[in-house]
C-alpha cells in the first residue's frame, strides 16, 4: 500500500472531531486543539566524514502545553514530513492527557536515513540539530525523547549539547531536557522497554477481560526495532511464540516460533531482520494472511488498510506504532470483531516512563526497575479499564473512547483556566 498520499494529520483530526461530538467539546476548544501552537522548521549544515558539507532539514512541532511542558520524540527518517510530525505531535497531546501525565504534546524529526551515516556523522547531525533548535527546547519547556531511528545515544548527544549552552553552575540542572537517555547519563530503569511493556500490560488486561489464556498462543509482529523486539521478548516469557516478523527489509515466517532474544541481537548487529537464518522469507501480503492470535504493528503509520484488515486472522491488534491502522482498515477490523487496542493507549508506556525519568532527574532520585514497572503497570491497567468502560458505555470503538477521555481532561483545563488575557 502506498503512503504517498496518506494525509496522516487529517486522519488524526477526524478522530478529534468524532470524539469532540461524543463529549460535546466546546467549539473554541476543538478549534484550539485542531492546530499546533508552534511549527518550527530548521535547516542546518553538517560536515560529513569526507569533509564535505551537507544540508539537513529538521522539524519540531509543539502542539499543546495547557497541561504541562511539550513532550515528544525525535524521529530520524528519510520520509519525515511536516504533516507526519504535526499528526504525531497532536497524538502526544492526547496520549499525555489520556494517561493523566502533566505534559503536553510535541514531536520532532530530521529528514535523514540514519543507516547511510557513520556514528560520528549521526553525532554531528544530532548536535547541529539541537543547536539549531536553540531555546525551542528546555527541561521545563519542551522535552524530546527517542522515536523511530533514534535511541538513548541520540538523547545523550542532545542532552550534552544543550547542557553546554548554559553556564557550568547550571549544567547538571539541565539533565531532564531529554528523556530516554542511557542509565549512566541519567536515564531511568525500564525506559528502553517501556513502550512494549505498556502494550503488553494492555494485552494482559484484554486477555483477562476476554478469558483468553496467553500460554501457547501465537503472535505476528511488524517492525522489529525497539518496540517490536521488546514486545516479542516479553511475549516469549508469557508463553506466546512470535511466528512471523517484518521490517523495512522484508518479512520472515517461522511456524515453530522465533527466538526473540536472538533475533533482537541479530537486528542490533545487522540493522534489520534480512538474512536471519531461522526464518523463511515471505511477501508482505502473505504476512498479513498468517493465522495468529495477536498482531502487534510496531513499524510506521498507515500499514493496515482495508486489504490488510481483510487478510488478518487474529483476535486482537495491539498498536505498538503510532497510527498503524487507517480508518478504512479499522472499519473492516471492527466488522470482523477484531479488537484494536489503540495507539494512544497501547504505546503510552514510553511517555509514561519518560515522565518517571523526568521526575527522577528533577528530584535527583533513581528508582529501581521493580518500582518503575509497578508504577507503569498500575497506570496502564487503570487507563485501559477506563477506555474499555467508556467504549462499552457509549458504544464507540476503543480509539474514539481513548480520544474522548483525553479530550475531557483537556476540556477541564481550558474551562478552569480560560484564555489569557
Amino acid at each position: 500500500m502506498s503512503a504517498n498520499h496518506y494525509e496522516f494529520f487529517k486522519v488524526v483530526q477526524g478522530y478529534l472531531e468524532e470524539a469532540a461530538d461524543v463529549i460535546h467539546l466546546p467549539r473554541h476548544v476543538a478549534d484550539i486543539l485542531s492546530q499546533p501552537k508552534n511549527e518550527i522548521i530548521v535547516h542546518f549544515p553538517v560536515r560529513m566524514d569526507n569533509g564535505e558539507m551537507q544540508l539537513f532539514k529538521g522539524y519540531r512541532i509543539q502542539h499543546n502545553n495547557i497541561r504541562g511542558p511539550y513532550k515528544g520524540g525525535i524521529r530520524y527518517h528519510e520520509s519525515v514530513t511536516l504533516d507526519d510530525v504535526k499528526a504525531l505531535a497532536s497524538m502526544m497531546t492526547w496520549k499525555c492527557a489520556l494517561m493523566d501525565i502533566p505534559f503536553g504534546g510535541a514531536k520532532g524529526g530530521v529528514k535523514v536515513n540514519g543507516s547511510k551515516h557513520s556514528k560520528d556523522e549521526l553525532m554531528r547531525i544530532t548536535r547541529r540539530f539541537t543547536h539549531a533548535l536553540g531555546s525551542n527546547i528546555g527541561p521545563e519547556y519542551d522535552i524530546p525523547a527517542p522515536d523511530v531511528g533514534t535511541n538513548a545515544q541520540t538523547m545523550v548527544w542532545m542532552m550534552d549539547t544543550y547542557m553546554n549552552r548554559v553556564g557550568d553552575m547550571e549544567k547538571n540542572a539541565q539533565r531532564h531536557v531529554v528523556t530516554g537517555k542511557s542509565i549512566s547519563a541519567g536515564g531511568s530503569q525500564g525506559r528502553e522497554k517501556a513502550t512494549a511493556q505498556g502494550a503488553i500490560y494492555c494485552l494482559l488486561e484484554w486477555a483477562k477481560d476476554n478469558d483468553f489464556h496467553l500460554e501457547g498462543k501465537t503472535a505476528i509482529v511488524q517492525g522489529f526495532g525497539n518496540v517490536g523486539s521488546h514486545s516479542s521478548q516479553i511475549l516469549n516469557k508469557l508463553g506466546v511464540s512470535t511466528i512471523a516478523v517484518g521490517d523495512h527489509s522484508g518479512y520472515l515466517y517461522n511456524p515453530e516460533g522465533f527466538n526473540a532474544a536472538k533475533l533482537s541481537q541479530y537486528v542490533k548487529q545487522n540493522g534489520s531482520i534480512a538474512g536471519y537464518p531461522s526464518g523463511q522469507p515471505i511477501e508482505r501480503e502473505d504476512f498479513f494472511k498468517i493465522k495468529a492470535d495477536i498482531f502487534i504493528p510496531a513499524a510506521l503509520e498507515n500499514q493496515i488498510g482495508a486489504d490488510e484488515a481483510r487478510s488478518l486472522s487474529c483476535k486482537v491488534v495491539v498498536e505498538g506504532a503510532n497510527g498503524p491502522t487507517n480508518p478504512e482498515g479499522e472499519k473492516v477490523l471492527a466488522d470482523k470483531g477484531i479488537t484494536v487496542i489503540p495507539d494512544i493507549l497501547a504505546n503510552a508506556g514510553g511517555v509514561t516512563v519518560s515522565y518517571y525519568e523526568w521526575v527522577q532527574n528533577k528530584r535527583s532520585e533513581f528508582w529501581d526497575a521493580e518500582e518503575v514497572d509497578e508504577k507503569l503497570e498500575r497506570r496502564m491497567v487503570r487507563q485501559y479499564q477506563k477506555v474499555m468502560d467508556f467504549a462499552r458505555n457509549h458504544r464507540v470503538l476503543p480509539r474514539v473512547a481513548a480520544y474522548c477521555l483525553a479530550l475531557e481532561n483537556l476540556k477541564a483545563a481550558y474551562e478552569e483556566r480560560g484564555i489569557f488575557p
